[in-house]
């Protein structure tokens, strides 16, 4: 393992690249809406189905 990889510990952690950054929140923004959505399908009532609409 590369030293950059785990920064020994009290030493402060190389900065993130903007990269890193966006992927990171863009990784918790999808888990935050996934959670959402499941939220409220689970509180939305089902709507009964019409047999004569295909």
């Amino acid at each position: 393992m590369s030293q950059e990889a785990v920064p020994q510990q009290g030493a402060p952690a190389p900065p993130k690249g903007l990269l890193q950054q966006m992927e990171e929140l863009m990784a918790a923004l999808n888990a935050d809406l996934s959670q959402l959505d499941a939220d409220l399908s689970g509180s939305r009532p089902r709507l009964p189905t019409d047999p004569d609409r295909p």
